[in-house]
């Protein structure tokens, strides 16, 4: 079976990615595998959440067992889930912390379920468009860029020759006592 994820991400509007991968795959592949089409890399606390239908987590899957906070939780670790042991119905709903610090994450989505056919347990990138946001933002210089001279556009035939009438300004609409 075939799984097709659609990823978004809560920075940048037109970024979105979409894979096939085996529902016998573990998150640690598709873990690997949103990491090599955005460019990042590797690091603690990266994790997913499988959510429910209002994006609120249900289950942690970690990347490593020394990252859980509770010795007595349940802990499911990428390398040893499989994706097909939480992910079944279209329309199920997963985020992805790729900087756990500044919770940063994308959204995933199963948007397909394809029976008899078989993806590369890797899974492949089938869908691109736009750029991912940086993975640390705060290393990337500003741009700055130039900006036009505007001071001769702006004469009376900007601003108008006439002013404003009194009358024509209501006093109620800005809740002004006098």
């Amino acid at each position: 079976m075939v799984l097709r994820l659609t990823l978004i991400s809560t920075e940048v509007e037109d970024f979105i990615l979409e894979f096939k991968i085996d529902a016998d795959a573990s998150f640690a592949d598709l873990h690997r595998l949103i990491l090599h089409h955005c460019n990042y890399e590797e690091t603690a606390g990266q994790r997913f959440y499988i959510c429910d239908e209002r994006w609120k987590p249900r289950h942690r899957i970690l990347l490593s067992d020394e990252e859980q906070n509770n010795i007595d939780e349940d802990v499911n670790l990428m390398d040893n889930t499989s994706l097909g042991d939480f992910l079944e119905d279209e329309g199920q709903r997963l985020t992805y912390r790729f900087d756990p610090d500044n919770r940063r994450m994308f959204l995933l989505e199963l948007t397909e379920t394809i029976f008899g056919e078989r993806a590369p347990k890797e899974g492949k990138l089938t869908r691109r468009q736009g750029t991912p946001p940086s993975q640390n933002p705060e290393e990337e210089a500003p741009q700055s860029t130039p900006q036009p001279d505007l001071s001769e556009e702006l004469t009376e035939e900007f601003y108008g020759e006439d002013g404003f009438e009194e009358e024509d300004l209501d006093m109620e609409g800005f809740d002004i006592m006098e």
